[in-house]
């Protein structure tokens, strides 16, 4: 079958809307494709293949596309420089092909079209297009989700492989490392849960992401999703300590005179805080109230452990001394 360019104009189309691709990209590819299916059949190994696809009108033209240099005088080579001839052309020669150029400018030499260069280019161009598109689709996808960087995604669990979790997050699959699994949680086949982009890298099979349930941001992240003062900056998350599974301290503070910070986290009757406990699998929170005195700060830290004394023995080295009566010592330390 004989390939006809103007026939490239839907499928290109087609393609962008379908993959959701940039038409530039695209273009590039295909434009690459015949660049190689021309210098493999037609071309020379001096020859520096550029192919020009006009997408509106199917035109296809072909160039050997050359930098102009200084002539290769004695001083030239002396000067360590090597005359590259499948990129390079001499100015003398230039001259022949452009009277006025000049060293640094570029030489387009246009090439003819062979017969059958449409079924050599369609044959020989397939595959590399195909190739070309899945990388495209990879850049794509990696883009998206490395902006994602640092947010909270909701995903569908898939399977377990070994010790890791695959998370499908639609467009891609998503892996929750051992080490970022919480202990009492059980991860079910089909089972929706809330996972943090901790990582997003680029390898030969794809982007490779890698999540989280255990970061102690995603429960900024939650809390952003589920308390509007806090998406809004009226109340600020000034430090988080996380024990994963099992207790959470949230230090919270308040931009606006007049707002309470820890009762706007827990929302009427705990409304609030109890849908984001209910995302990290029943974790218990603590919301405390920041303080900028270090000692008020601590106090309030430890609650609901009721303090005699807070002394800041070493402010730099962060030491500080805390008393508490025998009846609330236990609840002061925590479990283990």
């Amino acid at each position: 079958m004989e390939f006809r360019l103007n026939n490239l104009i839907p499928i290109v189309e087609e393609i962008c809307k379908e993959k959701n691709l940039p038409k530039e990209m695209v273009i590039k590819a295909i434009e690459s494709a015949l660049a190689t299916a021309y210098r493999k059949d037609f071309g020379n190994k001096q020859q520096n293949i550029k192919v020009n696809l006009d997408l509106n009108t199917g035109e296809i033209e072909v160039f050997d596309v050359k930098t102009v240099v200084e002539d290769l005088t004695s001083d030239y080579k002396k000067e360590g420089k090597r005359f590259n001839p499948k990129k390079e052309i001499t100015l003398s020669e230039a001259k022949k092909i452009k009277k006025d150029a000049k060293v640094g400018d570029e030489i387009k030499i246009k090439l003819p079209l062979p017969t059958g260069f449409g079924r050599v280019a369609a044959q020989a161009a397939k595959q590399v297009i195909t190739q070309k598109l899945r990388e495209a689709e990879k850049e794509v996808l990696y883009q998206e989700f490395k902006a994602k960087e640092g947010k909270i995604v909701s995903g569908i669990i898939q399977r377990k492989e070994k010790r890791r979790v695959l998370v499908d997050l639609g467009k891609i699959s998503a892996i929750l490392p051992f080490s970022h699994q919480i202990k009492k949680e059980e991860y079910l086949p089909g089972q929706r849960i809330k996972v943090y982009i901790l990582e997003v890298k680029q390898v030969p099979g794809g982007p490779e992401i890698i999540v989280s349930r255990t970061h102690p941001e995603i429960l900024r992240e939650l809390f952003k999703l589920e308390i509007p003062e806090v998406a809004n900056n009226i109340v600020e998350i000034k430090a988080i300590a996380r024990e994963a599974g099992i207790r959470s301290k949230v230090a919270v503070f308040s931009n606006e005179k007049g707002i309470d910070p820890v009762g706007t986290c827990i929302g009427t009757r705990g409304s609030r805080i109890q849908t984001i406990i209910a995302e990290i699998g029943g974790e218990k929170i603590d919301i405390i109230e920041y303080q900028d005195d270090p000692a008020k700060f601590i106090s309030n830290a430890l609650s609901p452990a009721k303090v005699s004394s807070v002394e800041i023995v070493d402010e730099k080295k962060k030491i500080a001394l805390i008393k508490v009566k025998p009846d609330q010592f236990s609840l002061a330390v925590g479990k283990n």
